[in-house]
């Protein structure tokens, strides 16, 4: 009688590869569809864009005057003013 274990040695790695090749595709898409949605882009409120473009001109004149330690600090000192904090950290996160 002849032995079949060649035979059954490529059936069993034949059958190893698909299911890898099957893991590998649904891992993919697992991945894919969990995957965030971008955030479209909120437009900014004048005051927001007002107060941004104040703090990038002085960022601009310490940076003339090589006073750029990286440390500024700003106050609003409007009551009722509108809270910009959300604006300053997505326009100025890039940096860090």
């Amino acid at each position: 009688m002849r032995k079949q274990t060649g035979t059954s040695r490529r059936t069993w790695v034949g059958v190893w590869m698909v299911l890898c090749a099957v893991g590998v595709a649904a891992t993919a898409g697992l991945n894919a569809a969990s995957a965030p949605d971008p955030h479209p882009e909120e437009p900014v409120s004048a005051e927001c864009a007002e107060y941004i473009a104040d703090v990038e001109t002085q960022l601009a004149k310490a940076r003339r005057e090589g006073t750029d330690d990286g440390v500024l600090a700003f106050s609003r000192s409007r009551a009722g003013a509108e809270d910009c904090s959300d604006e300053l950290l997505e326009h100025f996160g890039a940096d860090r």
